[in-house]
């Protein structure tokens, strides 16, 4: 569910004309509902109710601060995979010990960084990882909690660039390794071992590749009992989806009853990492008509926002609904929507019955929310557009559209 609705033959974002955006803001343009994100927060949240838990919001899906600050406002704490992401989520206010750091490829100064910071747990990928997080903990006098990340071989069934659970993936630690891995922690002066880490990949419309991954988890679990390794937590990472087109995926209760009867009263806290399931549905990208125009093999609408604004089409060649912000009853036409990026690659949609739009009239691309902004770029030297934050009639600025000396300021 989310609050952009028609009223009166024009599109809403809550209680605003997305039209008097547009005019005040201009075009590529980011709308975000307050009103969504706390709904789907509290429906994802409310959820593991029967189960000690954390719910910590993926950055990585949408790192503005206005749409940290109204998360963490709601008690939620963050998952995040680097030191930028942590600077964010610290100057929004999140709390440090709701923060868990994920990622492959930590650099020593963002380890350092976390640890000041006083973060809830690292979710260490590595063997190398593991030793420089001790030695890095140990030279500053602290002692590092950490979740080893265990790759349970589980198929998500999802878009090979969003898998994250097979062998053949750059993340975590396959099951042996994993033990040998255990015995290591428990040894090092810097580190203690507190959980188990798993994250199977990204918008999933299934919960079986979760419970398949959470038997294997928890057969995992018995062994690290015995072993005497202090565990505290479970984190399940993320990665339920969502309806751009014709998915179905399961609502966030289901999801939860199924853990809640999987873990029992085991002594652990469950730790979940969901991104695009609160945020995804809750952001539109508003685009401009620049032209239209036919060809004898194709018809194009050519819009002002690209693959630098918006770039999963082309990466995933996935499927964002567009619709008009004034909808008119005009003849349907099959068209490729596109910008104005030099490249072949460069578009929002292909073969799509859209009606037959005119120059200056406005689109909304809609499941922007997830994955849009924070994936932008400046390719060809293209400024990025703005966000704005809808709470009922009140509109914020999140990030005003950048400038052409923007572009340069960094350059000499």
């Amino acid at each position: 569910m989310h609050h952009f609705q028609y009223r009166g033959g024009e599109l809403y974002a809550e209680d605003v004309p997305v039209s008097t955006l547009v005019a005040a803001y201009g075009t590529p343009l980011y709308i975000y509902s307050a009103a969504t994100l706390r709904r789907h927060f509290e429906a994802f949240d409310s959820a593991f109710d029967g189960l000690p838990h954390l719910t910590c919001f993926s950055v990585k899906a949408n790192s503005n601060l206005a749409v940290l600050r109204t998360l963490g406002a709601m008690g939620a704490g963050v998952d995040i995979v680097s030191g930028g992401e942590l600077y964010r989520a610290l100057t929004a206010g999140i709390d440090p010990a709701k923060i868990v750091y994920s990622g492959v490829g930590k650099r020593g100064s963002e380890i350092e960084e976390a640890l000041g910071a006083g973060i809830l747990m690292f979710n260490v990928e590595s063997m190398g990882e593991l030793e420089r997080i001790s030695a890095i903990a140990s030279r500053l006098g602290k002692k590092a909690s950490v979740s080893l990340r265990i790759n349970p071989d589980v198929d998500p069934k999802t878009h090979p660039y969003i898998s994250t659970g097979l062998k053949k993936n750059k993340f975590g630690l396959d099951m042996e390794t994993s033990l040998a891995a255990y015995g290591r922690a428990m040894e090092l002066p810097g580190v203690t071992p507190v959980g188990i880490d798993c994250h199977i990949g990204s918008q999933l419309t299934s919960i079986d590749p979760f419970l398949e991954a959470l038997d294997k988890i928890l057969a995992f679990r018995e062994k690290l009992v015995t072993m005497g390794v202090p565990l505290r937590y479970l984190d399940l990472g993320g990665g339920l989806g969502i309806q751009y087109n014709e998915e179905e995926p399961p609502h966030p209760h289901e999801f939860g009853q199924a853990l809640t009867k999987a873990l029992g009263d085991l002594p652990l806290t469950l730790i979940l990492e969901p991104g695009r399931v609160i945020v995804g549905n809750a952001g539109i990208l508003v685009t401009e008509v620049v032209y239209t125009k036919k060809t004898p093999s194709k018809d194009f609408v050519i819009v002002d926002a690209a693959m630098n604004d918006l770039i999963r089409p082309s990466l995933y060649d996935s499927y964002h609904a567009i619709r008009e912000v004034r909808p008119a009853e005009r003849e349907m036409l099959n068209v490729d929507v596109v910008g104005p990026i030099c490249e072949s690659g460069d578009f929002l949609a292909r073969d799509r019955e859209l009606p037959s739009v005119a120059p200056g009239e406005y689109l909304a691309v809609y499941s922007a929310g997830a994955y849009g902004f924070t994936m932008s770029s400046n390719y060809n030297s293209r400024p990025r557009a703005a966000e704005v934050l809808v709470d009922g009639d009140t509109v914020t600025l999140a990030r005003r559209r950048e400038t052409y000396e923007d572009l340069i300021a960094l350059e000499r």
